[in-house]
């Protein structure tokens, strides 16, 4: 039987005085509140209540299992009411896993975020490959086109496009490519890590007239870095491709120029990634809604901002949760995600 309802009934017929009266307040019959003060006396093997026709006493264990049984409901009334406010108001640590290049697309989000809830305190780790949420403890993740665990919601925050780009110093020097095929001369640095980027290393993909295409690319620097491998960019030490919203300053300020632009049609996304549906957290619904809120304003096609097209307008609506059928890798997806 369990035990905090059993000590629920032997407070509340203490309280009234009564099994009666007990039982009417909890909505119960007084046979149940009577079996279960009688499991506790049996279990405990003493008598808790000295019973007359008319009315019930403590006798001395009767009061000291009374006062710790009070003590004992107050403390999980308390509990409760701590997790109800953790529900419905962000407060408490918010850990938070991302892609490498993230922490600079959300940089100002994050911010954002606590000015608005001074009372959470946002634990943030960068990692090459996403963590395992539950086993390690983490609230959210937020990654490029990742590929989660079993069991995980998925919800997309945005889409973007990958971005071939270079410095505008580089281009003067070395010319600028009208074809993908023209990029074998040049000196192109390449990310190894796939998952990050979703792209493999050397293996730059196109979508042409004729359709899908690879081909196979060289340069000076391979590296795992998202820091090393965009600085080498601005730097012009060569071309790059990669996710638009690592190099979304850079383009807009003009420091990085997208090239070859109609030649990388297909789109991705930004998804956030936690493990439970049910009961979201506060701190975790509220960050996603100012990321959705933050990121879905910009344009994350990068040949808007070289004259290539004009920019896209978002359409995707932030407001509509659900899984979606099991990949291969039996994690759930989310509305509008590729």
């Amino acid at each position: 039987m369990d035990r905090v309802s059993s000590m629920l009934s032997f407070v509340k017929v203490v309280d009234t005085g009564g099994f009666g009266a007990a039982a009417r307040q909890l909505n119960l019959s007084a046979s149940v509140v009577t079996t279960r003060v009688k499991s506790i006396e049996e279990r405990l093997g003493v008598r808790l209540l000295n019973r007359t026709t008319r009315s019930v006493s403590l006798t001395e264990a009767g009061r000291a299992y009374y006062d710790r049984c009070v003590q004992i409901l107050s403390e999980i009334e308390h509990a409760e009411e701590a997790a109800q406010v953790l529900q419905s108001k962000p407060r408490g640590i918010l850990r938070l896993n991302t892609s490498p290049g993230m922490p600079r697309l959300i940089a100002r989000s994050v911010a954002e975020y606590g000015v608005r809830y001074p009372d959470v305190t946002v634990h943030l780790a960068a990692t090459s490959r996403m963590l395992d949420l539950v086993e390690e403890g983490y609230d959210l993740a937020i990654w490029y086109a990742a590929t989660p665990d079993q069991g995980l919601i998925v919800r997309r925050i945005a889409d973007y496009r990958m971005v071939i780009c270079a410095s505008p110093e580089y281009l003067a020097r070395h010319g600028r490519p009208e074809h993908p095929s023209e990029l074998i001369k040049h000196n192109c640095v390449t990310f190894y890590d796939a998952p990050t980027l979703g792209r493999v290393g050397r293996d730059w993909h196109f979508t042409g007239p004729d359709g899908e295409f690879s081909l196979q690319m060289s340069g000076n620097l391979e590296t795992n870095s998202a820091i090393a491998f965009r600085a080498a960019a601005l730097l012009g030490q060569g071309i790059i491709i990669a996710p638009g919203p690592l190099v979304f300053d850079d383009l807009r300020s003009g420091a990085l120029v997208s090239i070859l632009g109609e030649f990388l049609a297909k789109q991705f996304s930004i998804d956030a990634f936690y493990p439970h549906r049910a009961h979201l957290p506060a701190k975790v619904r509220t960050f996603i809604d100012l990321l959705v809120e933050n990121l879905r304003q910009m344009d994350w096609d990068p040949r808007a901002y070289n004259g290539e097209r004009s920019p896209l307008t978002q359409t995707v609506s932030s407001n509509d949760p659900r899984p979606a059928p099991k990949r291969k890798s039996s994690a759930m997806k989310e509305p509008g995600s590729p």
